[in-house]
């Protein structure tokens, strides 16, 4: 079992259940999946960049990512429905809480000038959303190897009904938000 598992379980529950009161465990918010999405607009006149995204994503994740294409299409972008524009990976169970404490941990620490997270990315549910604007901040990632230095968008879903339920699930589980 990993450590943000145990760390789950022994002190998140015990905090979230005196904090609101719940009467059963099933109630306390939980982390449920983490996508990790990489969107690229280069696909269009460049091929190879979905290859390399897709390294980029297997070493990042460990897990082998979807091709997202294009729903619409839009002239002024060159862009044609169904045309690869981006790779997603979903991670849940042990994978999910072994890239979670890994980003927590090792990751968001490595970036430049990092004075915490903003605390005001969730979207009304209980969702957080954080995006990197490197990919090379992950220890996984070659830096020699790497052709283009890409984004990537981290969607933390939970079971919380609210932001604030939300976010101190977050904080207990060791989320660095920002003190502002």
């Amino acid at each position: 079992m990993s450590r943000l598992r145990e760390r789950y379980k022994k002190e998140v529950i015990p905090g979230l259940m005196k904090l609101y009161g719940y009467r059963n465990v099933m109630q306390i918010p939980r982390l449920e999946k983490l996508v990790l999405n990489i969107g690229l607009g280069e696909a269009i006149q460049n091929a190879k960049a979905i290859e390399a995204a897709e390294n980029d994503l297997v070493a990042i994740s460990g897990q082998h990512p979807v091709i997202t294409r294009a729903k619409k299409s839009i002239a002024a972008f060159k862009l044609r429905t169904g045309m690869p524009i981006g790779l997603k990976v979903t991670l849940r169970g042990e994978r999910m809480y072994e890239f979670f404490d890994k980003l927590v941990n090792a990751v968001l620490s490595r970036r430049r000038e990092f004075q915490g997270v903003p605390r005001n990315a969730f979207d009304g549910r209980g969702n957080y959303t954080l995006g990197l604007n490197e990919q090379i901040v992950f220890p996984e990632v070659d830096y020699d190897k790497v052709d283009k230095i890409r984004g990537l968008e981290i969607s933390v879903v939970t079971t919380a009904k609210t932001d604030e339920e939300g976010r101190h699930l977050l904080e207990l589980l060791g989320m660095p938000f920002s003190k502002d």
